[in-house]
């Protein structure tokens, strides 16, 4: 999904891990170039994963905090 907030084109998103599902956030430039957030955290449902990648996202823009995830998803090393 993309969306705009305060003139900033935001690219959310999901990725299905297993029976989890990990939010995604990207903030779009004009020039074409992305600045990915990463995976931001670790959710039961599609939905609630899309929420937060859209509350991580706002706040980003914003220069305010990020949320905390409610789970950490564990690194793979």
């Amino acid at each position: 999904m993309i969306f705009y907030h305060r003139g900033t084109a935001i690219q959310t998103s999901v990725a299905q891990a297993g029976n989890t599902f990990i939010a995604r956030a990207a903030i779009l430039e004009e020039d074409g170039e992305a600045t990915s957030l990463g995976d931001l955290g670790a959710f039961a449902s599609r939905e609630c994963a899309l929420q937060f990648a859209v509350r991580c996202a706002t706040a980003f823009v914003e220069g305010d905090s990020m949320p905390l995830a409610p789970f950490e998803i564990p690194s793979k090393s």
